[in-house]
């Protein structure tokens, strides 16, 4: 396990996680971040608890919106919607690879 320290609205804080995954940590904190700092700019919350449950109960709807029994990701996990738009980017490459040389 490494140390890594973010700040979050301002406050600084030491996390802990494997190596090779700092920057999928750093991404979540980017995100929890830009999400707290809407809501507290927003004005209509006061409070970084409640700032934090707030978003906390934003970023859960959303999670639970890609778990829908009718989307188009239902009964997949997070780890399988990445690897397939993982796929997606490689067809994509493969298939504009030769425009390229028309521009």
């Amino acid at each position: 396990m490494i140390q890594l320290d973010v700040t979050i609205m301002g406050i600084p804080y030491r996390l802990a996680c494997r190596e090779g995954e700092e920057a999928a940590l750093k991404q979540a904190v980017d995100y929890l971040n830009d999400r707290m700092c809407a809501i507290r700019d927003a004005g209509k919350v006061k409070g970084n608890d409640r700032i934090a449950v707030m978003a906390a109960l934003g970023i859960a709807a959303e999670l639970l919106a890609t778990k829908s029994e009718d989307g188009p990701f239902s009964g997949m996990t997070v780890s399988e919607v990445n690897q397939k738009i993982a796929a997606m980017h490689t067809v994509l490459d493969a298939a504009l690879a030769p425009q390229q040389d028309l521009f």
